[in-house]
């Protein structure tokens, strides 16, 4: 036997006494108040002759024997609650002392909570009074039992021969042969943990929090040889880079509450409900997989990051599901008071931005994960680091997730699985401040008063929050079992790592919906600024239902099928926030995107952008082979697709090669099965073959990020030869150039001046070795800014096919 499940009461059965004929059994009792010690003790006294029980009745027991003759004795251990907190009692360790292996049984008192609506969870009532009814004060529990025994629950964790506790303590790096120093707390520490679980069984899973954590992490050999190893190579004093590793760990890890996460979880209802009512989607039985599969194996929550709610919503729907907060990582400019507390309370543990310096508190990072791991506790984090300002996902960071792979290759857990998660919004009250960031505006810092203006902002309409989650990514499966010999090696664990970022953000735009918002501002933003009747809006907004729907794109909802309102309630939703304008004072009311708007529109197409970028990409490389001195077309169309790849490379998340080359088939094959004959045909058999494309997509999807390209290539080429020292000097004379170039026409979209477009411009262009290094810069500036001037040559062309196409004029 070990201590390890449970047993615990019901308001119609008893819990199975923890009992061996013949054996001395130790009963550890943990209470936080004296009544709990004694509705403790009644419960031991049932079944129990007391050679004082002339003198006191059962409550005064201290040892007894039961009727079948087995000894009994109990002893206090310290409560994780109440004011019974501080040192084992001296009692235990007299115990232990003893030659003769007793049994060893924890007990604690449990309260629950009201029902309400079927299930046990604090009600408003307790979060107005302050007061947890899982952890009443004394006097509340006088009137529970008196009112409501049935919350009034024992606990008894299940029991363990005290041979094998120290066999345990021995393993985890106990004194050897008979000394017993520090085996009294390892002893209450276990049954502090096997009560827990307990008391997690009879609560349910949604309350799986870790406690004694502290304790646990600081008291392990690994934790403690590690930090005296680091102290000697550092040079410094052992118990003071101790000290600072344990100041470390109480400033990073979550300290999880019951009655917090059950606050937390009404107030983030009431927050989301203030923008989008009970507009709330997900997949339930999604849901249910991944919560069996937490049940074995450590989760890893990666969601994508557009709103500050994200989190929020998502610990919702996790809760409501009863599934346990995730211990979410957080930036430590979100500690701040009083939400920092809460937060932490309620799952989150804050990390600093930048530590790559500090070894002590990396050390302590590291271990951290590994409890959590080894514990199967689920995690979270954003992939992407920060909240996308384009509206589509940022390359990812891979810092946390070494954290986890290192510990699963260290063997801390069979495997870990990785959930990608989608989480799309019909609007989002945070793009008035990503608009203005794109702009050059400053990020604003976290704070109460900004909390405040959050929530304030949120008493508009929104529309729906839709949940995704894509398919689990198994590290087991794809790095193999961990290895028995030495660390892998740092290059090929770099590459592994990146691949497994990669495809969690694939499967994440995977599974990603186009939204209602997301399809109508596409359709505005591609007709250049012309103001579109309502009917307008509809056919294109339909040619572009009708292409997702053949290439099995997910949707929240269709908008095919003629009927114009599904259309005209998402305009007049977008009108509402500013987005978008109606002039209707002519013969018919048309729609346009407001001056000022273009980034914020862009931002919702950007969600979905993705979905159309190999069909873009096809249409620039079948007009290249479609010149007519081009001899061999397939190869040219080969060429020019795998250029624009590499020139987009820092923009979009693309698959190998290989897997490139068959998505652009696919493609291909979607305009005509006969597309090889077509290229084979030479010049005239490509241009039939770019007849064929309906929609056009690619002056749609590619012109804001060619043109904001092409600032930063022009803006290079200015420079000569002179390397580029101050970087953020230099996008800001983008933006200025930008904002020219858009009144002279030379660039045609709002959205193409834009900070961080100009920012990914400048990395492809490092990246190419054009904004500083070796051999003649001006020279390799004027050619990189000739390639995107090619390119956005031929997205006009595209343009002027689609402008074609609507007149009537091709085929």
């Amino acid at each position: 036997m070990k201590i390890g499940s449970e047993a615990v009461t019901t308001p119609s059965k008893e819990p199975v006494r923890p009992v061996i004929e013949g054996r001395r059994t130790v009963y550890l009792i943990e209470a936080a108040t004296s009544l709990e010690e004694r509705v403790i003790r009644q419960w031991i006294g049932r079944d129990t002759v007391s050679s004082r029980s002339q003198e006191g009745g059962p409550n005064s027991m201290e040892d007894g024997v039961t009727a079948a003759g087995a000894v009994q004795e109990s002893v206090p251990i310290p409560s994780t609650r109440g004011r019974r907190r501080g040192r084992v009692d001296p009692s235990l360790e007299a115990i232990i002392a003893v030659d003769d292996d007793p049994l060893m049984a924890p007990l604690r008192i449990a309260w629950l909570a009201e029902e309400v609506d079927g299930q046990r969870r604090s009600r408003w009532t307790d979060f107005v009074t302050l007061s947890d009814p899982r952890d009443p004060g004394y006097l509340r529990q006088r009137w529970v039992l008196a009112r409501r025994p049935e919350r009034c629950r024992v606990v008894v964790g299940e029991p363990a021969l005290l041979s094998e506790l120290r066999e345990r303590w021995h393993g985890a790096g106990g004194l050897g042969g008979s000394e017993t120093q520090g085996l009294a707390e390892f002893v209450s520490r276990q049954a502090t943990l096997a009560l827990e679980r307990a008391e997690r069984r009879l609560r349910g899973a949604r309350y799986k929090v870790p406690r004694l954590v502290h304790e646990e992490i600081l008291g392990r050999p690994a934790f403690r040889g590690g930090l005296a190893r680091m102290a000697m190579r550092l040079g410094r004093d052992t118990n003071k880079v101790a000290a600072e590793a344990a100041s470390y760990l109480r400033e990073i890890s979550a300290t999880h509450s019951p009655f917090v996460i059950d606050l937390v979880a009404a107030a983030i209802k009431q927050i989301y409900k203030r923008g989008y009512g009970e507009s709330l989607y997900y997949d339930h039985e999604r849901l249910r997989e991944v919560y069996s599969l937490a049940q074995r194996y450590p989760v890893v929550f990666l969601p994508s990051h557009k709103s500050n709610l994200d989190h929020l919503v998502l610990q919702y729907a996790l809760h409501e599901h009863g599934h346990p907060p995730n211990h979410t990582a957080g930036g430590i400019n979100m500690n701040f008071f009083p939400v920092g507390p809460l937060l932490k309370r309620a799952g989150v543990f804050f990390i600093r931005r930048s530590f790559k310096d500090n070894e002590v508190y990396k050390f302590v990072l590291r271990h951290y994960i590994d409890y959590l791991v080894e514990k199967r506790f689920s995690l979270e984090w954003y992939i992407e680091g920060g909240r996308s300002r384009s509206g589509k996902m940022l390359p990812p960071r891979f810092g946390l997730l070494a954290y986890v792979v290192d510990s699963y290759l260290r063997g801390k857990s069979e495997d870990v699985a990785l959930v990608p998660v989608s989480i799309a919004y019909d609007q989002i009250q945070d793009v008035g401040d990503y608009v203005a960031e794109q702009g050059g505006a400053a990020k604003q810092a976290e704070s109460f008063r900004w909390f405040i203006r959050f929530v304030r902002r949120l008493g508009r309409r929104y529309g729906k929050i839709h949940i995704r989650f894509g398919d689990p990514v198994s590290l087991r499966e794809c790095l193999g079992p961990p290895p028995n010999g030495p660390a892998p090696d740092p290059h090929e664990r770099s590459l592994e790592l990146r691949k497994l970022a990669f495809e969690v953000c694939v499967r994440i735009n995977a599974v990603t919906p186009v939204t209602p918002t997301s399809l109508v501002t596409f359709a505005l933003l591609g007709v250049g600024g012309r103001a579109l009747r309502l009917d307008e809006v509809c056919d294109r907004v339909a040619s572009l239902v009708e292409y997702g729907q053949r290439r099995g794109i997910p949707m929240t909802e269709s908008l095919s099928g003629g009927d114009p309102e599904p259309v005209r309630r998402v305009l007049d939703h977008l009108a509402e926030n500013g987005v978008v304008s109606c002039f209707d004072a002519g013969d018919d009311a048309v729609y346009n995107i407001s001056s000022g708007q273009y980034l914020a529109a862009a931002y919702y197409r950007n969600t979905i952008i993705h979905f159309f970028l190999n069909d873009a990409i096809a249409e620039l490389a079948l007009l290249a082979a479609s010149d007519d001195d081009v001899e061999d077309c397939e190869q040219v169309f080969w060429d020019e697709a795998m250029r624009l790849r590499d020139l987009l490379k820092f923009e979009f998340f693309f698959s190998d090669k290989a897997g490139f080359r068959q998505e652009l088939v696919c493609e291909l094959e979607l305009y005509d099965e006969n597309w090889r004959e077509r290229l084979a045909g030479g010049p005239r058999g490509t241009q039939e073959l770019i007849r064929s494309i309906r929609p056009f997509n690619a002056h749609r999807v590619l012109r804001p990020f060619l043109e904001a390209y092409r600032v930063v290539a022009d803006g290079l080429a200015r420079l000569d030869g002179e390397v580029v020292v101050d970087e953020a000097k230099f996008l800001s004379r983008c933006l200025a150039i930008g904002k020219q170039y858009r009144l002279q026409r030379r660039i045609t979209r709002d959205e193409s001046v834009s900070k961080e477009l100009f920012s990914t411009a400048l990395k492809l262009a490092r990246n190419r070795g054009v904004v500083d290094g070796d051999g003649d810069l001006g020279e390799k500036r004027k050619a990189f800014a000739a390639e995107i001037r090619a390119a956005v040559k031929r997205v006009e062309a595209v343009n002027a096919l689609a402008t074609s196409r609507r007149a009537g004029l091709l085929d």
